[in-house]
């Protein structure tokens, strides 16, 4: 058992604030070089068959969030991931103006 601090070297959580629980991560195409710690191998393996939320990944690779956030930066950096931050929530719409569509639908259409 290796303790999470060693898997980053003893690093927080600075600069991984574009990762949240449901940022969206999958594998550049492009080589990896053979240099990478094991645990960011198999990050890329896991992420090489599609794209997977930053809390999935923690989940398949059993290590805590804030280790996995960090392993992802440095990988994003690096250009080995491609990142697709959460969509922004949809604003909601005017109640009064979907009432006179519908008002305009109905007296339209019966």
């Amino acid at each position: 058992m290796v303790r999470p601090y060693v898997i980053t070297n003893g690093r927080g959580l600075e600069g991984t604030e574009k990762f949240n629980l449901i940022t969206l991560v999958t594998a550049a195409d492009r080589p990896r070089p053979a240099h990478l710690d094991p645990e960011k191998h198999r990050l890329l393996d896991l992420c090489g068959g599609g794209m997977l939320s930053v809390a999935e990944i923690a989940g398949h690779m059993r290590l805590p969030i804030g280790i996995v956030k960090v392993l992802l930066s440095d990988l994003s950096t690096e250009g080995y991931l491609v990142v697709r931050p959460p969509v922004p929530r949809a604003q909601l719409a005017d109640v009064s103006l979907l009432q006179e569509v519908l008002d305009g639908l109905q007296a339209r259409f019966g």
